[in-house]
């Protein structure tokens, strides 16, 4: 039996916005939007609770929009004094809200901007002197910027604070406290958040006045179109030729890793056997960052391998498998780790690759996260593991130089495989250069890769 999802011309969204969505193939509101949108596109504060990949962000992206563009309209935009905050914990969760706000805002002539650390803030105060309407935040930046005179929030119309549960496990509360406080007392405010512990409660009731709560879902629940699998290797040796297995296929997947160094190592070794990767995590630059993530998110590159940085805030579609290689010792960044995949009503798998020493452990998490899988000893070429693979992607030969892609040539590994099938997925971070597409690209090294012939 399914769900009747309601439109969002039903749901009192303005026609300009639902022209917008339908471009983007948005049609029918997901739950916690259609939960929260009468109460946030009236003006009424908003707590809402959903597991990642539940649709928060366009949630808070319409109502904003729709109020600032009509009733809270104000003429052009004032420098330094945007009406629209919203406070992000992570360059890439800022980066990719942004992108979902962007083409809603230009709806309405409303301008936006992303403003967080990492890189030079040349940029973002001349968006700021210009004048802007909405600004996508990290809080440290953010903080910075006001301390300079470059930005004032007196003028605030709507603040949103985006994953305030993660805000508080990287400890920015006290900077996020004093951001709020610098914004009207009267003004909306919309707080989403997987959970209300470790100070999140204080926020809700210091900042938000008479809040509609809206639920969507058993928070810590996976969701039902994610299928959990645990995976033992006999030794070290196995395990890496099962993750170069798991890897190979044609659809999107992230592997986990629980340090840069590892990360960065296997992303490398991964391009070196025919496999194109990049990585993401703490030691790269946020032009690094954001190459990386818009090559796979774009299709160029099917593989990420990244650290605990990408289990929050990495939103891209389609991706069908997530592989613990490193499992998380926390069932809570399992679950965030696990949510990159099966998301906005799409299936997906989960992988934990498990050596025999750690059995007793993963096991321990996974009941404490929910999951019931039974593990299942395998290697590269067991049954489970070809079924997760499926059709297997074209070699592609790492380039000892930077040639043009055009003039690499690459030869076959062993029998013929399948031609590369790219995403369709489109680069999520704005202003950044995207990965050529087609016949090969170049990582964040300076490696070059082209696909293999037919």
């Amino acid at each position: 039996m399914t769900t009747h999802q309601p439109d969002f011309t039903d749901l009192g969204v303005p026609f300009p916005l639902v022209e917008a969505l339908t471009r983007a193939g948005k049609t029918s509101a997901f739950p916690i939007q259609a939960d929260t949108l009468p109460d946030t596109l009236a003006g009424r504060d908003v707590l809402g609770r959903g597991r990642t990949g539940s649709g928060k962000t366009l949630a808070f992206s319409i109502p904003m929009v729709a109020r600032l563009g009509t009733r809270l309209a104000g003429g052009a935009a004032r420098p330094k004094r945007p009406l629209g905050l919203v406070l992000a914990p992570t360059r890439e969760l800022a980066t990719q809200i942004d992108a979902v706000i962007a083409p809603l805002a230009k709806a309405y002539g409303l301008t936006t901007a992303t403003i967080f650390g990492g890189v030079s803030q040349t940029r973002q105060v001349a968006a700021l002197g210009a004048g802007v309407d909405i600004i996508v935040a990290c809080p440290g930046r953010l903080e910075d910027l006001m301390k300079q005179g470059h930005v004032h929030l007196d003028a605030v119309e709507i603040t949103v604070l985006d994953e305030a549960d993660h805000m508080a496990d990287l400890g920015f509360l006290p900077g996020v406290t004093r951001i709020m406080s610098a914004t009207p007392q009267d003004g909306q405010r919309l707080l989403f958040s997987a959970t209300l512990d470790n100070g999140v409660d204080k926020l809700v009731k210091r900042f938000l006045h008479d809040p509609r709560l809206h639920e969507v879902d058993e928070i810590d629940a996976p969701p039902v179109a994610m299928t959990h699998h645990v995976f033992t290797a006999v030794d070290s040796g196995v395990k890496k030729q099962v993750v170069r297995a798991l890897a190979s296929g044609t659809g999107r997947r992230i592997l986990f890793m629980r340090t840069k160094h590892t990360a960065k190592r296997l992303a490398k070794d991964l391009t070196a056997s025919g496999i194109p990767a990049v990585d993401l995590h703490g030691n790269l630059s946020q032009g690094q960052r954001d190459r990386n993530l818009a090559a796979f998110a774009d299709g160029s590159v099917r593989v990420l391998v990244a650290t605990d940085v990408a289990a929050r805030g990495v939103h891209v579609d389609d991706v069908e498998l997530v592989i613990h290689v490193d499992p998380p010792t926390e069932h809570k960044a399992y679950l965030h780790r696990s949510g990159r995949t099966a998301r906005a009503g799409a299936a997906g798998d989960v992988v934990t690759l498990v050596l025999p020493e750690q059995e007793r452990d993963v096991a321990s998490m996974m009941r404490k996260a929910g999951i019931h899988a039974q593990p299942q000893r395998v290697t590269p070429t067991a049954e489970p593991v070809a079924a997760l693979v499926g059709e297997v992607a074209a070699y592609v030969a790492p380039a000892a130089t930077a040639t043009a892609p055009s003039q690499q040539r690459s030869t076959p590994r062993g029998a013929p495989r399948a031609k590369t099938q790219e995403g369709s997925g489109s680069a999520s971070a704005r202003g950044t250069r995207r990965p050529r597409r087609g016949g090969g690209g170049r990582s964040r090294t300076g490696q070059t890769w082209s696909t293999s012939s037919r």
